[in-house]
């Protein structure tokens, strides 16, 4: 009888027992297996990359996790699961489909963005020089901001295009470095924001960017062909 009553009293105490904080942050989890378009791409749940191309991830309840998946040349994917109350709740799994990044697209890789390219000449005089290179860059951006003949100094205003998830800004530099010998020094600025339609004065808002517009790439071979 004695053994009867103790063995009751170890259940009842075990079933009274509170649950285990392990087992309480898994309790009504749900998981949903992510898979990406591109196989090499990076998938960050709460800003912490999991994983590429293939991740389970975990949705804990009464919570919300964000996912992004990216990759250099793709548009940025965000996708929100939550497990909550009154919501639809997660799917077993979800398949994100990256689309090509139009700014990418649009643009190519250069080392001569953000740089001075001197532009030596031997062959013309300065005012034919000057000509020259107001010829050059109007082609390619109409509106110059700044230019001073005496000193051999032209900056261009913004050139602004903007993408699905990019604003990118142009503008041209253009500097006598050296009278003798005669020496210039061009700068294509190339700038981006990340985000569309970013105001093309919201300076703190962008980044030097290693590519430029297609738009532009022949400028500087241009000076280097037409300076000489």
């Amino acid at each position: 009888m004695k053994k009867a009553t103790l063995l009751l009293f170890l259940i009842l105490t075990c079933n009274l027992m509170p649950i285990s904080s392990t087992y309480a942050a898994d309790y009504g989890k749900k998981k949903v297996k992510i898979g990406v378009s591109e196989t090499d791409a990076e998938i960050y749940v709460n800003g912490k990359l999991l994983g590429k191309g293939s991740t389970e991830i975990v949705v804990p309840k009464d919570d919300c996790v964000t996912v992004i998946a990216k990759k250099v040349g793709f548009l940025e994917e965000t996708i929100e699961f939550c497990n909550q109350k009154g919501m639809a709740k997660p799917p077993k799994t979800h398949y994100i489909s990256l689309k090509n990044d139009d700014a990418f697209d649009a643009s190519v890789q250069t080392d001569i963005a953000n740089v001075d390219i001197e532009l030596p000449i031997s062959q013309m005089d300065r005012d034919q020089a000057w000509k020259i290179i107001n010829q050059i860059v109007l082609n390619y951006i109409d509106v110059i901001e700044m230019t001073d003949k005496e000193t051999g100094y032209l900056r261009t205003a913004w050139s602004l295009q903007t993408f699905q998830q990019n604003t990118i800004r142009t503008r041209m530099i253009v500097k006598e470095s050296s009278s003798s010998p005669l020496t210039f020094k061009v700068k294509l600025v190339s700038e981006e924001s990340g985000d569309a339609m970013t105001s093309v004065k919201s300076d703190h808002l962008y980044k030097e960017w290693d590519r430029v517009l297609r738009s532009y790439n022949n400028v500087i071979p241009e000076f280097q062909a037409r300076l000489k």
